[in-house]
């Protein structure tokens, strides 16, 4: 009800509380009320006005070199400046945010949504979700590489190894790489340690969402519900 009425959480909070909310037309003061899909599509007034409860936004972005995963940038252009301001209600401006960051150079699939709880559960280490890559290094990938990367890597200025990760060589420069967690800059960091440097990397997919492969580069869609519940 805030973010579709420009009120504050307090100050809706105490417009539920003074009984000038209605749903359906029968006076509302439990601000935990839940609503029902047709209740979310004008159902709700306050004042008599009615309201729209903006449902949440899911969508898979491929991104491309450039840009940055940050609300704003005062330097480079953000994943944001990507979206059509068009194809999402008003209400939930302000409210977007990136599912699992991306560098500037890095590109591939970006999650943007609405739903920090959705957020959290996609990010959270504990979920161990997997993230898969496309590497191209600079020099020929050993083959003991794998082993190694399965046995966990000693990173520079980090007290734990890496957990297992999976890294399948397909080509003398060229690899997948799958791995559980999110440390800063880490696939480049794991290829750094193995005597390596990754000169191209894209993300591929995060836990059974794969990047649509008819999004060209810039382009993004809405995540379809299995993609959404899938967690």
């Amino acid at each position: 009800m805030a973010a579709s009425s420009g009120l504050s959480r307090k100050q809706a909070t105490l417009e539920v509380r003074r009984g000038n909310v209605q749903i359906d037309g029968i006076q509302c003061k439990r601000t935990a009320t839940q609503l029902s899909d047709a209740q979310q599509n004008g159902g709700v007034t306050l004042n008599s006005t009615a309201l729209f409860t903006a449902k949440p936004l899911y969508l898979m972005l491929h991104k491309p070199k450039g840009y940055v995963c940050a609300n704003t940038d005062a330097d480079h252009p953000t994943v944001f400046d990507l979206l059509n301001e068009r194809d999402f209600h008003p209400s939930l401006q302000g409210q977007l945010q990136v599912a699992g960051r991306l560098d500037i150079d890095t590109t591939g699939l970006v999650l943007i949504t609405s739903d920090g709880l959705w957020n959290h559960t996609v990010t959270s280490p504990n979920k161990k979700l997997g993230k898969r890559y496309l590497v191209t290094t600079a020099n020929p990938i050993a083959s003991d590489s794998v082993a190694l990367f399965e046995q966990g890597l000693e990173l520079r200025g980090d007290s734990k190894p890496t957990k297992p990760a999976k890294l399948i060589i397909t080509g003398s420069h060229c690899a997948e790489l799958e791995i559980t967690e999110g440390r800063y800059h880490q696939v480049k960091r794991m290829f750094a340690a193995v005597g390596n440097k990754v000169v191209e990397l894209h993300r591929v997919r995060i836990a059974d969402i794969t990047l649509d492969d008819t999004l060209a580069p810039c382009e993004y869609r809405t995540l379809t519900a299995e993609e959404v519940n899938g967690f």
